[in-house]
């Protein structure tokens, strides 16, 4: 009969927030037991009230006092045992959660990111359970990314240090040439070197938002076609809507996120034709980078942006389209890719129009 009581009707002691019934029998004891042990609770402390009442009478019945009345201290502490055995069940049902709270506050402190507090008690402190896993986990997959971080940096540099390192040997043994030849190698390692620290430094600039954006009005379709001009790759190709706007952006970033996708895109055509293609429409300038070469896995096309990400076939240190995506959406714009293998990959920025109206000169750290 019980059982079908619950079936029927919610009681009213069960959390609003949960399903009802519960799919695990057990849940009814775990939610009703605060109910059950402040029950118990109060006929203990009844019980012992009238105990200490009993015996105060004894005692002075004892001693010759029978019309003694009822010791006021006798009725205070019983009081205060029926009040205390009142309000033990709400003490422990806050009290515990909360030292647990505590302690994984304090072995989080000590760099225990992995730690989790089972989601109990009253409803606000579950919701504090809930923000404390929360934050933990935040804090669990940021030391991840950290240390993550500073291994591919170690990883990045190692190999065009390890490289100049090799050759500087060599020549002060005699393995190599003391020529011309020697050294441009030499200084073209430096140089991917000194790129690389570029990058990085660029990189943690926007993702610290420290990065500051020169902005000022500026031609979009002479910008583009500056870029493609300097490349000076008759395969390249710039198809652009009439009356393109002029846009208020930092013009040097923007160049930078083009002359990235240009390179990409000349680095895996193989000298087959790319196509630049730019449009608006109510609110957005797009600007497109088409190529005609092997495209991108399926599996790989999700990472692409993400940092020191390269694929089987890519080369460089997985930087330039992260730093991309970072300038763009530091303009307010959106940057995304589109490829199937062996039929080219389509990269796509957009910059929002709202900017096209701003001609004045100004730096905004994002």
């Amino acid at each position: 009969m019980r059982h079908r009581h619950y079936e029927q009707r919610r009681p009213p002691w069960w959390p609003a927030g949960e399903a009802w019934p519960p799919a695990d029998r057990a849940q009814i004891w775990r939610h009703g037991r605060a109910r059950f042990v402040r029950r118990i609770a109060i006929i203990f402390a009844a019980t012992l009230f009238l105990s200490v009442i009993g015996a105060s009478t004894l005692v002075s019945r004892l001693m010759g006092n029978t019309n003694v009345p009822l010791s006021p201290v006798a009725i205070a502490v019983g009081l205060l045992i029926i009040v205390l055995g009142l309000l033990l069940p709400a003490i422990r049902r806050v009290g515990l959660p909360l030292g647990n709270i505590v302690e994984a506050a304090n072995r989080v402190a000590d760099g225990d990111f992995s730690t989790r507090l089972a989601e109990h008690g009253p409803p606000s402190v579950r919701s504090v359970g809930r923000a404390f896993n929360s934050m933990a986990a935040r804090l669990e997959t940021q030391d991840r990314q950290r240390r993550n971080l500073m291994a591919e940096v170690a990883h990045e540099l190692r190999t065009p240090l390890s490289v100049i390192q090799g050759r500087l040997e060599g020549l002060l043994d005699g393995v190599y040439a003391r020529d011309d030849a020697q050294i441009s190698e030499v200084l073209d390692e430096t140089r991917i070197l000194s790129r690389l620290v570029d990058d990085l430094r660029t990189l943690a600039d926007t993702e610290s938002g420290m990065l500051s954006l020169k902005k000022e009005s500026t031609d979009m379709r002479m910008l583009i076609q500056d870029v493609v001009d300097s490349f000076g790759s008759a395969s390249i190709h710039f198809e652009s809507s009439p009356n393109l706007p002029p846009l208020n952006i930092d013009a040097l970033r923007i160049r930078e996120v083009l002359s990235n996708l240009l390179s990409n895109a000349l680095r895996y055509s193989a000298r087959q034709p790319i196509t630049i293609v730019s449009g608006t429409d109510k609110e957005h300038l797009s600007i497109s980078v088409a190529d005609c070469g092997p495209g991108i896995a399926a599996e790989d096309l999700p990472k692409i942006f993400d940092r020191f990400y390269r694929g089987s076939t890519s080369r460089g240190s997985g930087l330039g389209l992260t730093i991309a995506r970072n300038f763009v959406e530091a303009h307010g714009g959106t940057i995304w890719a589109e490829s199937q293998p062996d039929h080219g990959t389509v990269v796509t920025f957009t910059l929002p129009l709202k900017e096209r109206y701003g001609n004045e000169h100004s730096e905004n750290p994002t």
